[in-house]
């Protein structure tokens, strides 16, 4: 079962670290991600792999909802520019993001296995 507190708990240290982390732009982004799943992964507090769970989802609830958000936007507005094929399109385009934001997501992964092996 999910534990959705340690999930926003984690996502809220990601976008803040992440936020303070554009100074340096590669590595700041990345110590955020890891950091945020480690304490998505240490509050879920429940073991690695549960751990790992926890911070892939807080790593990648901002990019979930940013990318269904301008897929739900962008696949209306090519439906009507377009037509169906325009709205298939979007609807596709939508699926890659959702698919790229999870595999993004992963250095928040790694961090969730560690601070789950720490709780």
């Amino acid at each position: 079962m999910v534990n959705w507190t340690a999930v926003f708990v984690g996502f809220v240290v990601e976008v803040v670290l992440g936020s303070i982390g554009l100074a340096v732009p590669v590595l700041g982004q990345l110590a955020a991600a890891v950091v945020g799943g480690t304490v998505a992964g240490y509050v879920a507090g429940v073991g690695i792999t549960s751990g790992a769970w926890h911070g892939l989802l807080a790593g990648a609830l901002g990019g979930l909802i940013i990318a269904l958000l301008i897929g739900i936007f962008g696949s209306a507005l090519l439906g009507i520019g377009l037509g169906a094929k325009g709205a298939a399109l979007g609807l596709g385009v939508t699926a890659f993001a959702v698919v790229a934001w999870f595999l993004l997501s992963l250095p928040s992964a790694v961090g969730g296995a560690v601070g789950g092996a720490l709780a």
